[in-house]
């Protein structure tokens, strides 16, 4: 039998194993705007039922890599002086569970900073919940949470959520308390970054149907990490911005991939995984994760045709699940 390699041989010494860096990445979602399974599957089975909802019934989530909530991403990101912020990106309709569910899990104590993409119910719906994860001071009073976004998406956020723009208690809620917040506007522009919690981020706009602008963004000083997660086309300026012959090779591409087969059309919001892979190959990341699978794909037989893939084309890249949590030198 081999010895473990935690144990050192007799009269010899532990190999040095370096510590895992500081700063992560926290997949808190990646499914659809429905999550997953589809209710409709579940509700109104087909013949025969489709296996990838089917499994919401028959495996608890944290066991179940294709139980999907709401694309979202946390970062948790180490300053040089030790002290962590979590900056979230999105807060959609299943933002309630993924606090119960991997919030725990992950011990995160609360949210420092969080980054909108778009106004779509899957990224805005869970505003309503600020309050819950807002941190506190001393006093035990909550601290301003600045929110980033866009003046189109702070419009949408106005009629939706006037309370939350007025900073007090929807009507009739007697638990909830007045989420304090800043509204900070920023720009669909790749030249003019603005910092989160100390990190700073560079807008990535693309197109999320023709005529709809979608923000993803850079981040990272030492590691390069552009996150996609609603896209149907890349804008040159974006694409020069994350790609290994424009700007710089990115150290990670965290990008949707929405329907398993075909292609898009004039009508298309979302990237299938063959167009996913194509402008993998054109951006060249040292690695790929995907996020924002719909039921079409189960992870399992997916991630095992896709290391075939990445053996042909020399960059790895894998679907994402829930839960899952990438640690990064930020």
């Amino acid at each position: 039998m081999e010895p473990d390699p935690a144990t050192p041989p007799a009269g010899g010494t532990a190999a040095s194993v370096p510590p895992p860096p500081p700063s992560s990445l926290i997949f808190l979602g990646t499914g659809c705007s429905g999550a997953l399974p589809d209710t409709r599957c579940l509700i109104r089975p087909g013949t025969p039922p489709c296996h990838v909802c089917s499994m919401g019934l028959s495996l608890p989530p944290d066991q179940n890599p294709n139980y999907r909530l709401n694309t979202s991403l946390l970062i948790d990101y180490c300053h040089d002086d030790g002290t962590h912020k979590y900056i979230l990106i999105d807060i959609g309709k299943t933002f309630r569970e993924q606090v119960l569910r991997w919030f725990v899990h992950h011990k995160v104590p609360s949210v420092d900073s969080i980054i909108l993409t778009h106004e779509h119910a899957d990224a805005v719906l869970g505003l309503d919940e600020v309050w819950v994860v807002q941190p506190r001071n001393d006093r035990n009073d909550f601290e301003q949470i600045p929110i980033f976004l866009t003046q189109f998406t702070m419009d949408s956020v106005v009629r939706r959520f006037p309370y939350l723009v007025e900073q007090k208690p929807e009507d009739g809620d007697e638990d909830a308390q007045a989420a304090k917040i800043d509204w900070k506007i920023i720009e669909e522009d790749v030249d003019k970054p603005f910092a989160a919690s100390g990190l700073e981020f560079v807008p990535l706009p693309v197109m999320h149907g023709e005529g709809y602008i979608c923000l993803g963004f850079l981040f990272g000083r030492r590691a390069r990490v552009a996150y996609l997660s609603d896209v149907s086309r890349f804008l040159p300026k974006t694409e020069h911005a994350i790609s290994k012959s424009g700007a710089g090779q990115l150290d990670l591409l965290i990008l949707e991939a929405n329907a398993l087969h075909g292609v898009g059309d004039a009508f298309s919001t979302h990237l299938t995984l063959s167009e996913s892979l194509d402008a993998i190959k054109r951006i060249h990341p040292k690695r790929a994760l995907l996020i924002g699978m719909r039921h079409f794909f189960e992870h399992q037989r997916e991630n095992q045709m896709l290391a075939e893939w990445s053996i042909s084309e020399g960059i790895p890249v894998q679907l994402a699940h829930d839960g899952l949590r990438v640690f990064i030198d930020l």
